[in-house]
């Protein structure tokens, strides 16, 4: 049977299940929060067209107001000053996008320290369990952050002194954009960076370091519990916006049974 005969007999067997790694769009959707004077990302919104009325009779739609940055979405290389002369979102190679998945599982940690930073030596460990990170994965950090997206404040989990959500040291996210063989990394949280990554030399390193070496990030994601160390491959679907940035994206695993 030719190959991608055999992957659709698969998936409408649930001999190979598509799992939905993307959080809902609504106004209520979680959003980053800058201090002043930054500008700010938008709520997802919808603006209705018209709905089976006077202003249009048999169709209903909308249009939809909302950051490139909103919801589980994919960070381009110029998102960051250190990638401003790489890829816009428009220019991604889908070939990059669809790739197999590492899934680091530090859910433990991270509930008992919102502050927890994945370092080498726990990818070193990860690699010593399950083997070397594939060759152009998408490394996926599971925190259990995502049973928190249904509020606001839970998600961000900020205080006088800042955000306190997980993520990763400076030191591992260069390693990360220097020497993994990753295609880029996958959170749950509202960002790629840990919440106290304003703090950290540089700042934001995940962005500094994985966008300037022409890698890209995934947020916002979820059921990331329901795929294995290994062996699922992860779909990234951005919007091809022209000078974008970023885009919210659908964002699903392939997971073989």
């Amino acid at each position: 049977m030719p190959l991608l005969s055999e992957l659709a007999a698969a998936l409408a067997t649930g001999r190979v299940e598509l799992v939905d790694l993307t959080a809902p769009l609504r106004e209520s959707t979680p959003i980053l929060v800058l201090p002043e004077p930054f500008g700010q990302t938008a709520t997802f919104q919808l603006e209705e067209i018209s709905r089976y009325d006077d202003r249009g009779p048999a169709w209903y739609w909308n249009n939809i107001r909302t950051g490139e940055h909103t919801g589980t979405h994919l960070d381009a290389p110029n998102h960051w000053i250190t990638g401003r002369d790489g890829e816009d979102v428009s220019q991604l190679s889908p070939v990059r996008l669809v790739a197999p998945a590492a899934v680091i599982d530090v859910s433990e940690q991270a509930q008992a320290d919102p502050d927890f930073l994945l370092e080498i030596d726990h990818i070193r460990a990860w690699e010593a369990a399950h083997g070397p990170l594939p060759d152009g994965c998408w490394l996926l950090l599971r925190t259990g952050w995502d049973a928190r997206a249904g509020s606001q404040d839970e998600f961000l989990n900020a205080d006088d002194a800042g955000p306190h959500t997980p993520g990763v040291s400076a030191e591992c996210a260069k390693w990360l954009a220097d020497e993994a063989p990753i295609t880029g990394m996958g959170v749950e949280t509202v960002g790629t960076d840990a919440g106290a990554a304003h703090s950290f030399e540089p700042p934001f390193p995940c962005h500094a370091f994985l966008l300037g070496a022409g890698k890209y990030g995934l947020t916002q994601l979820r059921n990331l519990d329901r795929l294995p160390p290994t062996g699922a491959v992860v779909v990234a679907a951005p919007l091809p916006i022209v000078g974008g940035s970023g885009s919210p994206a659908r964002v699903f695993a392939m997971v073989e049974h």
